[in-house]
């Protein structure tokens, strides 16, 4: 034996007693091959609570690295419901999280955590407390809904060429409704014999602006009417029992109304004008959102913004054309309130936007969002010309005819955007998930309804060949991909009889189910099924999906 060989030898005895005792370590029963797993939890998953919980608490197979990793409660609009710090229970096998006063809502366990063998566990559940509002979508501006019927040719989140003439009408109910209401506020406001033939010409054009708002609201709700109302029987009770009905009966009286009060005192003509703009509000988006004292308020204010500024351009316009001595007087005082008008209309429609939207990214997803761009670049050009107008009169005393030309064409083109986006939804249109896949191993058939957050439906087919028989399991996981951080939500299938028609010759069907608030919140999401055949083998297909 030479000195190298004499040298290597003890060394090579060690290492093959530290392999011997690595091996011994690792195929040692429950050890480390058996990695911690979540064993327990309390709130459990899926939980219907009457009140929210004081604390989460998650038990673990093994314990856990209580320094490291996350415990996080998350509501349904992704907003952490405490800053609290875990803590850890039962010799490090447990996580506690104490949670204050939880209102009605979808709440999401996200936990993220190392066990003390050094491998990573993660996961999500849902648990629900009170009876949390549902998600709102485009179906949530179904006046439809009322009526207990869906509508017809659409999700009202489009524009379409076969409503041409509903749009039509509505541009001109929008353009009719905010003259009248705006003349008859002007009535109200310019008083005194300084300015009686002022007022003259206001009495005349508001004689106008009423027979329009008659002539166009009778249209109006004909027209809407009959687009509600197809194949459907009782119209009385779209009149007398539904909150669009009472509306229209109140725009309709109003506007008779409106005639027997032109002589009345200046409070009167206020009044009716305020209570025409409160039907409309009422009638409007506003009315199906939350918290509706909020989005009724704002969008009031925003009519009267409009109706203070609609009509008063209106009214200048047609005494530029008609009596430039008076439509230089009538400038003076609309030059003030039209600065103020278009602030009210700009700080209200920020307010509406933000309540409306889950976030500003929503304005580019569906054509209200465009329109509203429009509408606010429009609303720019109105300042810059309103500056210019402003301008000219400090210099001359009067306006300049081209640039209330440029107003009125501003105006216009702003009423044209309100008639058409006031009918269509702020929110985009939710639809189901159905995916199927034919295979030579395996068919497949996934379906999500109706895709919203909160409570949905799932349902998961497998078909697998004869000889294998049925699955011996098939899991349905939902990842966020837009906070991969969250771990995935095990949706609880159950297996259910499918009276469905969908057989393949040389294959088995079974089919699972399950119902409950697994989708949490809104965004990007996969769906994973896991199927695991007789043979052990596991086949994983990943479905991608949105909602709103």
């Amino acid at each position: 034996m030479n000195r190298s060989q004499a040298l290597f030898r003890p060394l090579g005895v060690f290492l093959l007693i530290v392999l011997i005792a690595v091996c011994g370590m690792w195929t040692r029963p429950g050890t480390a091959l058996a990695h911690a797993a979540l064993t327990g939890s309390a709130p459990e998953p899926g939980a219907m609570l009457a009140k929210g919980p004081e604390e989460v608490t998650l038990h673990f197979s093994e314990g856990i690295e209580a320094s490291v990793g996350s415990l996080q409660v998350l509501g349904s609009g992704l907003n952490k419901v405490t800053g609290n710090e875990a803590q850890a229970g039962d010799n490090g096998r447990s996580l506690t999280l104490k949670l204050p006063k939880l209102d009605d809502d979808v709440y999401t366990v996200s936990y993220r955590i190392i066990s003390e063998d050094g491998h990573p566990i993660s996961g999500s559940y849902v648990f629900v407390v009170g009876n949390p509002p549902a998600a709102k979508d485009a179906s949530a501006f179904d006046p439809h809904k009322e009526l207990g019927h869906s509508g017809h040719g659409g999700d009202g989140t489009e524009l379409s060429a076969g409503r041409m003439q509903l749009y039509v009408i509505r541009c001109l109910y929008y353009a009719a409704l905010l003259f009248a209401a705006g003349v008859m506020l002007w009535s109200a406001l310019i008083r005194g014999p300084l300015h009686e033939a002022l007022n003259a010409h206001i009495r005349k054009w508001a004689v106008i602006a009423l027979r329009a708002l008659l002539l166009v609201s009778l249209l109006y709700v004909f027209v809407h009417a009959k687009e509600l109302m197809e194949g459907q029987k009782g119209w009385l009770k779209l009149f007398v029992s539904t909150s669009v009905g009472l509306s229209w009966d109140a725009l309709l009286l109003l506007s008779l109304l409106g005639f027997l009060l032109l002589r009345a005192g200046g409070a009167v003509r206020m009044l009716w004008a305020l209570l025409l703009l409160a039907q409309e509000a009422w009638s409007g988006h506003a009315a199906a959102l939350t918290p509706k004292w909020a989005t009724l308020a704002l969008d009031y204010v925003h009519l009267a913004g409009g109706a203070l500024w609609a009509g008063g351009l209106s009214l200048l316009l047609a005494l530029w054309f008609t009596d430039r001595k008076e439509a230089g007087r009538f400038a003076a005082r609309f030059s003030a309130a039209a600065w103020i008008s278009i602030a009210i209309l700009t700080l209200s429609g920020i307010g509406m936007t933000l309540l409306y939207m889950p976030g500003l990214e929503y304005l580019l997803y569906t054509t209200w969002g465009s329109l509203l761009l429009a509408k606010a670049a429009l609303v720019v050009l109105v300042i810059i010309t309103g500056a210019l107008l402003r301008l000219r009169m400090k210099r001359k005393g009067f306006p300049s005819g081209l640039l209330l030309q440029a107003d009125g064409l501003l105006m216009g083109l702003i009423l044209i955007i309100v008639g058409l986006f006031t009918y269509l939804s702020p929110l985009p249109a939710n639809e189901p998930v159905a995916y199927h896949e034919m295979g030579e191993q395996m068919h497949l058939s996934m379906r999500i309804s109706p895709n919203v957050p909160g409570d949905n439906e799932f349902i998961v087919k497998v078909w697998l060949p004869q000889q294998m028989g049925e699955p011996k399991s098939v899991k349905l996981l939902l990842r966020s991909d837009d906070n991969p951080e969250l771990g995935a939500i095990t949706v609880p299938l159950r297996p259910y009889t499918d009276d469905e028609i969908s057989s393949f010759d040389g294959f088995v069907k079974t089919a699972y189910r399950a119902d409950g608030p697994y989708v949490p919140f809104a965004g990007h999401w996969t769906a994973q099924v896991r199927v695991l055949d007789g043979n052990d083998d596991e086949r994983v297909k990943d479905v991608p999906f949105r909602n709103y």
